[in-house]
């Protein structure tokens, strides 16, 4: 497993974001999410769709734009119970995901890559995290893409929800779930993107 490491501060408090960041979120009339990052919902599919046996119904499909930034770099670990379908419009940035599901010898396999354009390097532009995944991402510096005056301009992608995203459906890891789910050193490699840590450290 690549080392992974916060490569931005933690955010402060007021967060203060770059000029360009900031016409960015005004442009797309983003607002802060409660995994870290922007965010704002673009579409909703009119048609709801059974799930869980009838019980409940669920939007066919919704999207948002998803923003990380230099005052805000860290999505922190959080599961859905739809599949997602990420799509990439500019910036760099590093997933992990913890599959939960796929448990051996009581521990799950972590899975990470970078997103951005550098497709000749193995980035990737679209990635698709299952539902029951555990995913975090954040921000890495764009190697030669950073504007003019060498601001970081963000991670800004699209997030397509299939069924439709519903807070019900959505839930954070805690420090006491990763315990279960990784080695002892894992756990400390990786516990910095857990939302607690994060909160703590803002």
């Amino acid at each position: 497993m690549t080392k992974t490491h916060p490569p931005f501060p933690p955010p402060s408090q007021p967060t203060k974001e770059p000029p360009s960041v900031i016409q960015t979120i005004q442009s797309l009339d983003l607002h802060p999410h409660p995994e870290g990052g922007y965010y704002q919902e673009t579409f909703r599919h009119p048609q709801e769709i059974p799930i869980a046996n009838g019980a409940a119904t669920r939007s066919a499909g919704t999207c948002i734009h998803y923003f990380l930034t230099p005052g805000s770099p860290l999505g922190a670990f959080h599961r859905n119970k739809s599949r997602t379908v990420h799509t990439l419009h500019r910036g760099r940035g590093r997933y992990v995901v913890i599959h939960a599901d796929e448990k051996k010898d009581g521990k799950a396999p972590v899975e990470e890559f970078v997103v951005g354009h550098g497709v000749e390097r193995g980035e990737k532009v679209e990635w698709v995290v299952e539902g029951g995944k555990w995913k975090a991402s954040y921000l890495l510096p764009e190697e030669g893409h950073a504007d003019d005056d060498g601001e970081e301009r963000g991670l800004l992608i699209t997030e397509t929800v299939e069924p439709g995203f519903a807070i019900e459906d959505h839930d954070f890891l805690t420090l006491q779930e990763m315990k279960e789910l990784l080695t002892p050193e894992q756990v400390e490699e990786m516990s910095w993107m857990l939302r607690e840590n994060s909160i703590e450290k803002s």
